[in-house]
Parts: structure tokens; sequence; C-alpha cells
């Protein structure tokens, strides 16, 4: 396959992934996996790739950070690879998605 055959893969991929995620019930269950992904290895990567992308579903970035009255620049920061947000920053995010924090027994 060449190089820009996977780009091309890449990005519709992505597009698609962008597009289910703006399913509520499917943007649940990926945060899902990627706070199990989380739990397993204690990496915050992946948990915060997938809020970026769900993020990114329900309008982006700037849309998040109106309904959270949080500074775009902080959100970009709080949901990069190294993103490391307080707790209370990451209420704030989830609950502008419209989610929140649970707390379940293993």
């Amino acid at each position: 396959m060449s190089h820009e055959n996977i780009i091309s893969n890449t990005s519709n991929y992505h597009d698609r992934l962008i597009e289910s995620l703006a399913d509520r019930g499917e943007a649940i269950a990926y945060l899902k996996v990627a706070l199990e992904e989380y739990e397993a290895d204690h990496d915050t990567e992946v948990f915060m790739l997938a809020l970026r992308n769900v993020a990114q579903a329900y309008g982006g970035i700037s849309k998040l950070s109106e309904k959270t009255k949080l500074n775009r620049e902080h959100l970009y920061r709080v949901l990069s690879k190294r993103g490391n947000p307080r707790l209370i920053t990451l209420d704030t995010v989830l609950r502008g998605l419209g989610f929140r924090l649970s707390i379940e027994a293993v």
C-alpha cells in the first residue's frame, strides 16, 4: 500500500470515527473503553485522545470552551497527549460534553 493510500485510509477512518462518536451511546462506549485502558496501564494518553475525539464529534474545542467557560488554549493543553487535568477540570469537560464521572464496584 502506498503512503498516499495509508494517509487517505487513516483520514477516512478518523472522519468515520468522529461521525460515529456524535451518537451518545457510541461516545459512552468509546470513553468507557478508553478509561479501561487507563485502568490497565495508567497511561492517560489514550483517555485524553478519546476525550479530544468526543469533543471534536460534539462540535470541537471552541464549542466546548464556550459551554464550559474554560479557556480554549487551556482545553487544548488539558486534552493533549501529556494532559493531566485536575479532577475539577475533568469533571467540567465531561459535563460540557453531557457526561459525568461515576464510580462503580469492581
